[in-house]
């Protein structure tokens, strides 16, 4: 199979992967690790089950990028479902692999070659797998596929038109309220319809993770998920305490905002249909069409840096970009890595809304930083856990402020207030993400109603601000069904909060010194997933964002630059 390095993504051959002549060259190389008599002989194996690895991950991804594009595409549909299937199994694998690391005599010296990072990883890898729960995991992996073709399939009527969940967003920030107000219970209202299908899809969800929990030896899915994470430096402790520091500190900054939103659009209560129109005479709107933010994207990153303009058209060359909503594909955007090819692909679902120039640029972010280390060794290093890995795309979106004249020409100004503002209110809400997601998993037993009832209270903790009153259904504490990570990425949630808070101090810095802040991010980038977390925050310069008091003097800044904005 050829892996021409310039080739372009329709281009890139698909071959389901045999799973079988994998693990038998797997196991045979692994023999070799286990007996390597001299470091460079454990050195080569290792370079060779990374190439074994990778091989397989390109396929899933290659499968998993079309399947997203186009999840009625029957052929890569089946193919999903199989990876689906059939991944679990080779889990186990690599739980073999990390035995032989931390077992190896040569760990010391292996440690030397690749870092301590490979060794904390498989140490805490090595919990979370045994074969008795590949079923589970299978499960698991087929409700989540349910939940995404479930909402990528969604046809909402309105006015004789049918929409899709993304294409039906800029309807919802119309200046007409009552239009508003028209899409938004078109779109929630097909969520009512569909709620039983998602309540039973999270609660099955729910059971197989916590007996997959139990057979590991945790006491329910808390611990476990937390070692899916690859969390080595902070635990459920450190993060409760970021909650509270953004109960106590980002919530009544949030609510002021909310406030200030309502006097400015002529509302005297913010409902849920208000909440994502933040001017009177609209909220900021791409210039133009696809293209222009396309070319407006490219002229950015020409202007940043050397690096990031010859990538910039990388991926436009090898077409490793879908980015405008269709009919049939799945909702959200991220983006991934296609290891044989070297190549990242971003993935979204433009809509001529604001969130186009969010989402591009935070998935460069992510593009850039796995482009810049692709050449690190071992394959576990191309990526960095996932709450490091949004500072990289979160960071980003902040690079990007010299392009917002370009990409919004007027609306420049109102984008610069709306993106802060929204990032400083995003926090509470993820936090509530992260909160239920304990709560829920601490308690597997809960019914639907009992879930509901508690997303309602953090609703009451962390979104004062906002009145669900005027929908059934939403008002009963059912918004949490439509974010997909509750359902596909349990815990992740939380790393983009930790994240912003170390996205704000990229910003601030650039503000002061440009060349030294990209100096700092390029680093960053480069270190790929070599530390853990706390680890690559150091290596960043950056503060971390667990310390008490920290979070607190950050959003003081941005509530001053907020209120010179709005001046």
């Amino acid at each position: 199979m050829s892996t021409n390095p310039q080739a372009a993504f329709p281009d890139f051959d698909y071959q389901r992967p045999d799973l079988e002549q994998a693990e038998k060259a797997f196991r045979a190389v692994l023999a070799e690790l286990e007996a390597a008599d001299s470091i460079n002989s454990a050195i080569a194996a290792v370079e060779q089950i990374d190439s074994i690895r990778a091989g397989i991950a390109t396929m899933q991804n290659i499968s998993y990028i079309r399947y997203s594009i186009n999840t009625r595409d029957e052929f890569y549909k089946t193919e999903k479902a199989w990876f689906d299937e059939h991944l679990p199994a080779t889990q186990g694998w690599s739980m073999d692999y990390y035995r032989a690391l931390i077992n190896s005599k040569h760990r010391a010296a292996l440690e030397q070659k690749f870092g301590s990072q490979l060794f904390d990883t498989a140490e805490l890898s090595i919990k979370t797998f045994k074969p008795e729960i590949i079923e589970d995991m299978q499960a698991a992996n087929k409700g989540y596929s349910e939940y995404t073709e479930l909402k990528g399939g969604a046809k909402i009527d309105l006015d004789g038109k049918t929409y899709t969940l993304s294409s039906i967003i800029p309807l919802e920030q119309v200046a007409d309220r009552e239009e508003r107000h028209r899409a938004s219970k078109a779109k929630w209202d097909w969520m009512a319809e569909h709620s039983d299908q998602f309540e039973t899809i999270y609660h099955d969800l729910v059971q197989v993770r916590h007996g997959m929990a139990q057979k590991l030896g945790y006491n329910n899915y808390v611990g476990l998920g937390y070692a899916n994470m690859n969390r080595t430096d902070y635990g459920p402790e450190q993060v409760a305490n970021f909650r509270r520091q953004v109960k106590q500190h980002i919530v009544p900054i949030a609510q002021k905002l909310a406030k200030s939103q309502a006097e400015r659009i002529g509302v005297d209560r913010l409902t849920y249909y208000d909440v994502n129109f933040r001017f009177p005479d609209g909220n900021p709107k791409p210039v133009g069409e696809m293209a222009d933010t396309v070319a407006a994207a490219r002229k950015l990153y020409d202007g940043l840096s050397h690096e990031t303009g010859d990538f910039f058209r990388l991926l436009e060359d090898r077409q490793l970009m879908d980015l405008e909503a269709k009919d049939g594909k799945a909702t959200g955007g991220y983006c991934t890595y296609i290891n044989d090819y070297g190549a990242p692909y971003i993935f979204s679902n433009f809509n001529r809304t604001s969130h186009d120039v969010d989402v591009l640029t935070h998935e460069f972010g992510h593009a850039f930083q796995v482009y810049s280390s692709r050449h690190q060794k071992p394959m576990e290093y191309n990526w960095p856990t996932y709450d490091a890995a949004e500072i990289h795309s979160m960071s980003m979106e902040f690079f990007a402020y010299p392009g917002v004249p370009d990409f919004f020409g007027k609306d420049a100004k109102k984008y610069y207030y709306a993106h802060l503002e929204s990032a400083m209110r995003f926090l509470p809400y993820g936090c509530a993400v992260d909160e239920f997601q304990h709560l829920v998993y601490e308690n597997p037993t809960w019914s639907p109603a009992e879930r509901n009832a508690a997303w309602k209270r953090l609703e009451s903790e962390y979104l004062p601000h906002v009145d669900y009153s005027d929908h059934p259904f939403l008002d009963k504490g059912t918004y949490w069904q439509s974010q997909l990570h509750i359902f596909g990425m349990p815990f992740y949630y939380i790393d983009y909060c930790l994240a912003q808070i170390c996205a704000f101090q990229f910003w601030l810095k650039d503000e002061a010194d440009h060349a030294s802040a990209w100096a700092d991010y390029v680093e960053l980038c480069k270190a790929g997933g070599s530390k853990s977390f706390l680890k690559l925050v150091e290596l960043a310069r950056l503060e971390n964002p667990f310390e008490d008091g920290v979070m607190e003097k950050i959003a003081a800044k941005v509530t001053e630059r907020l209120g010179e904005l709005a001046g």
